[in-house]
This record gives C-alpha cells, structure tokens and sequence, in this order.
C-alpha cells in the first residue's frame, strides 16, 4: 500500500519536470547540450528546424532567474537529444496557481454526541515558468565564444 501511494505521488511531480517536442523536420545523431546555442533573434546564414520546443521550470523551482535557467536548460537539453546545435527561443509565460490560503470548518452529530473541526492549509508552490522555442541546426554556427546574435545587447550605461 505505501509502494502504490509513493508511486501515485511520484507521477504527477515528474510530469510537472517534463520537457516535449513536436517534430518538424528530420532529427539527428544526439550530442552533448553543452554544445546546443540559445539564440534570441534567427542566426544569420540560416538554418533547418528539427522541432517545436516546450518545457516548464519544475513545481519546486524559486526565483525569476532561477527559473528561466530551468526553462533554458530543458530546452537545450531536449534539443540535444534531436541533434539540434541550437535553439530559437520563442519566450516564457508563467503558469496558473502558486500559492494559496483555504480555511475549512465542519461539524456533525454521531451517536448522540456531537463534534466539531477546523483546518487551514497552505500552499506555498510557487508559480511555474513555461517556455518554447524551435530546435534548430545551423551549418556553420559562430564559435562557442562569439555571442553573435545568442546574447542580448549589452546594457546602455547611464548618463550622468
């Protein structure tokens, strides 16, 4: 009975981790997603769609930065595994949900005595962040070390 409840537990916080693609193209060999780029803006020179991206930050992921990093690392990840060398990121939106307040009260009667109870429960799971891009593959991307057009611009410095 515990093995079936820690399984039935289980199943929907993997689900929660989960990372898909659709198909749009011909895969390739996988490789490391070390070596898989995120770009923002389409690489110059062109490139071949492999697939349709989405993955989420996780049920127990906290912070903004920590959870973007989660999405990138999903996305860069997957894309490995179809043999993309980058991917095209599309953007973010945050989930439904996250934290919470219930209060519940109740009473009854059962064989002549009476009896009354009361709950709070607290849901403190915060919001999940949810991203898509296209797994891509780019013939003659930039060196690792070149942020070509992956990064975003460098900030302006303010003026005194």
């Amino acid at each position: 009975m515990r093995r079936r409840l820690a399984i039935a537990l289980l199943i929907p916080m993997l689900a929660a981790c989960a990372s898909s693609h659709v198909l749009v193209g011909s895969p390739r060999p996988p490789i490391d997603p070390a070596q898989v780029r995120v770009y923002f803006a389409p690489p110059p020179g062109g490139y071949e769609q492999i697939a349709t991206l989405q993955s989420n930050s996780g049920a127990f992921t906290y912070g903004e930065q920590n959870k973007m990093n989660s999405v990138i690392g999903k996305l860069r990840t997957e894309a490995a595994k179809l043999g993309a060398n980058g991917v095209l990121f599309q953007g973010t939106e945050d989930g439904y949900g996250g934290g919470g307040v219930s209060v519940g009260a109740g009473g009854g009667r059962y064989g002549g005595r009476s009896f009354s109870s009361g709950g709070v429960g607290i849901d403190i799971t915060p919001r999940q962040k949810y991203g898509h891009g296209v797994a891509i593959w780019v013939a003659n991307p930039p060196p690792l070390g070149d942020p070509g057009p992956s990064a975003p611009p460098p900030p302006v410095p303010p003026r005194n």
